[in-house]
């Protein structure tokens, strides 16, 4: 046993790391993650010491974010860490019920695919493009600080900022990213953001902002008045690179002002103002005592009726008109390479990076078999299969699996391809994927 209770290995910039970190914030504040220290968990900075002489060495992956379980048990993978807790603390879940919440249930977990595989492109593009030498406004000596700070901990700012910047040209060539990408900039390409397609993909980043924005003049969080898992996830790159990155944070504080609010709200710091989940506002009444009452929208619940509010749908609508034909696409591409020469099953397959995984550079670039046509505002290119994203959509059937799918019909038929979501057993039959840790591994179709 850990007497430490919950511990989170992190740092502050990464999408995945403040999905669980706001997440974890929420379950310790409701008292719901069993017995530890009195915040619930400990979060940890995961430097690059621990990475790699204790995280590697106990879970087998460098990936952030990492949980340690009191039990000792490690679990990798933001999904799966959610999944590991709300199993185990299932008191305040932020994934509505099947029996009785079908729709929010379903909704969740499609705003969170959004958010965590196609929301990053974007997102990344703001926090690398504005890092480039000849770029202006710019924001590379901050990046380089809050990246030599995890690198470099126990040095000086100084120290700290150099190491960034060092990282910086080593790892990602920065200041030849145009002739020779690599880290991110090569990943971008590979994500299928290019001189081509990054006005569209910023274009998608304006759709949903704007869509969020106005969804939230009625209610705090996507499903209400209580935060869901699609608050968390759409949190991770909207806080990370959209709200903390300077010239992404300048554009959104002062276009998108209710987004940066629920940001705060939703991150659960610096948001007295914001107001967060369980804190009350005071009025004093006639004898000049304080008061207490709810200071969420919609009584502070979710809303009633298994109610998907209309304001949402220009959200769910990014998904299904430019996300789902990428995955369909994806879904064939993996299934055609799984039954050729090039693969024998149960072998590994790609992991989830940001760039081709080392190893399957030639199949997951340029016109290789795990690359697949896509189009984006109109803009048709080409992008990386993710075996990830296929593993994500089984475990979206297996959430949904059971549920009357007379009630979710009507609602899915309000969106182009949205009752394809009924039928997603059996189009991912034949490219089963086997997650174990951070590696995946094509799987047995009848294995679940």
């Amino acid at each position: 046993m850990n007497k430490h209770g919950y511990r989170l290995f992190s740092v502050e910039h990464s999408i995945f790391s403040a999905k669980v970190r706001a997440y974890l914030r929420f379950k310790a504040s409701q008292n719901d993650l069993g017995t530890g220290t009195p915040a619930g968990f400990e979060d940890i900075l995961a430097t690059p010491n621990l990475i790699n002489e204790l995280l590697v060495v106990r879970s087998g992956s460098p990936s952030l974010p990492q949980l340690q379980t009191p039990e000792g048990h490690w679990v990798q993978d933001s999904s799966a860490i959610v999944d590991h807790l709300e199993a185990a603390n299932p008191k305040t879940s932020i994934i509505p019920p099947l029996s009785t919440r079908p729709k929010q249930r379903l909704a969740s977990y499609l705003i969170e695919l959004l958010a965590d595989e196609w929301m990053i492109v974007p997102a990344c593009w703001e926090r690398w493009h504005y890092s480039r030498a000849d770029i202006q406004p710019n924001h590379r000596h901050f990046n380089e600080q809050q990246w030599g700070a995890f690198l470099k901990p126990d040095g000086n700012g100084l120290e700290r900022r150099a190491a960034g910047a060092r990282f910086f040209e080593r790892a990602f060539g920065i200041d030849d990213t145009e002739r020779s990408p690599k880290g991110p900039y090569k990943g971008l390409i590979e994500l299928g953001c290019n001189s081509k397609t990054q006005d569209a993909w910023q274009q998608t980043q304006r759709k949903m902002l704007q869509a969020l924005e106005t969804h939230l003049e009625q209610h705090d969080y996507i499903l209400g008045g209580r935060p869901s898992l699609a608050d968390f996830s759409l949190l991770g790159p909207i806080y990370v690179h959209f709200f903390r990155d300077p010239v992404a944070g300048f554009q959104l504080r002062t276009t998108y002002p209710l987004v940066s609010e629920w940001v705060e709200r939703t991150n659960a710091e610096n948001c007295t103002n914001a107001r967060h989940f369980g804190q009350k506002l005071y009025k004093v009444d006639a004898q000049g005592e304080l008061i207490g009452y709810e200071s969420m929208s919609d009584k502070g619940t979710w809303l009633d009726n298994d109610t998907v509010p209309d304001s949402v749908n220009p959200i769910l609508e990014i998904f299904f008109e430019e996300m789902w034909p990428y995955l369909r696409e994806s879904i064939e591409a993996l299934q055609s390479f799984v039954n050729s020469d090039l693969h024998m099953f149960g072998d590994e397959l790609p992991r989830k990076t940001f760039t081709a995984t080392p190893g399957f550079e030639d199949l997951q670039c340029n016109e290789g078999p795990l690359t697949v046509p896509f189009d984006i505002g109109g803009v048709r290119s080409r992008r990386m299969v993710v075996p990830y994203q296929m593993w994500m959509l089984q475990r979206l059937e297996a959430a949904m699996r059971g549920c009357d799918t007379a009630t979710l019909t009507h609602w899915l038929s309000a969106f182009r391809h949205g009752e394809d979501m009924l039928t997603l057993h059996a189009l991912l039959n034949d490219c089963r994927v086997k997650k174990q840790g951070g590696l995946l591994y094509s799987s047995d179709p009848n294995s679940d």
